[in-house]
């Protein structure tokens, strides 16, 4: 069945968006994907209860090719930290795969809750901008796992790519700031496989899908919005390394406020 034309333009629009702010703020691009893909999906009329799942399964499936495009553009610049993805790795694979299998068993509407507390609280620590004191190093292996299984859970429950974990946690630890953001970038691709694997063997044979639809994951908005993303999310890297990212951030946060109040209210 033919996609409908305003259906692709809006998949599109939301790629470009979503794939330059990955590239500038590290944020995977979950926390702006997943609002709008429900919307998107809703007023398609897919069913209400697996809406919200599919929007982040989507997500999280676009952070792949995401996060392969914005590392390149980091790597480039000595940014990335491969040490310290290496270290959080093993432990998002795990975090990542269980949190899919726990995010499916939710009702809908909680998980649209969770999500809207996720995007208020990764608001609130842009605003923050704590600083961290100057002897705190990154903790060791047992740790790092630790933190990594956090981040993974989280980020497959609410399909991001697990910045809003990461990067305080790294600046916090005295990681630069730009290092933080690109090692982030990194970190979201095993994030993203991980959770969408899982998304798709928890969502087969399940009644009343979408065509297009693998499990959770809707192949026609992935396929779209990746490759929308993909050619942004360069530029967005690039102009993070050229400018100051935290006054952009505390910008940024007003705007995830806005999408948590929606959904909280819709």
């Amino acid at each position: 069945m033919p996609l409908d034309p305003l259906l692709i333009a809006e998949f599109a629009a939301l790629g470009i968006g979503s794939g330059f702010l990955a590239g500038l703020l590290g944020i995977g691009g979950g926390m702006v994907m997943v609002p709008f893909i429900t919307m998107i999906l809703a007023n398609k009329g897919f069913a209400p209860d697996y809406t919200v799942k599919m929007a982040v399964a989507t997500s999280l499936a676009t952070i792949c090719f995401t996060s392969m495009s914005s590392v390149r553009a980091h790597h480039k610049r000595g940014a990335v930290r491969w040490e310290v993805v290496r270290s959080f790795a093993p432990g998002i694979l795990v975090g990542g795969f269980l949190g899919a299998q726990v995010a499916v068993f939710m009702p809908g509407k909680l998980l649209g809750v969770l999500f809207a507390l996720f995007v208020a609280f990764s608001a609130t620590q842009m605003l923050l901008d704590r600083k961290p004191k100057p002897t705190r190093t990154l903790p060791g292996p047992l740790a790092m796992f630790g933190v990594g299984g956090v981040a993974g859970f989280l980020s497959s429950i609410v399909g991001a790519g697990g910045a809003f974990v990461s990067v305080p946690f790294m600046t916090w630890c005295n990681v630069k700031i730009h290092e933080a953001v690109a090692t982030s970038a990194a970190l979201g691709f095993p994030i993203a496989i991980a959770g969408t694997l899982s998304y798709i063997w928890a969502g087969q044979d399940l009644p009343q899908m979408p065509p297009g639809a693998i499990g959770y994951l809707y192949l026609p908005g992935l396929v779209i919005i990746s490759l929308a993303s993909v050619t942004l999310a360069p530029l967005g890297a690039r102009t993070a390394h050229r400018m100051d990212i935290r006054p952009l951030k505390r910008a940024f946060a007003f705007v995830l406020y806005a999408l948590a109040a929606y959904f909280l209210f819709r």
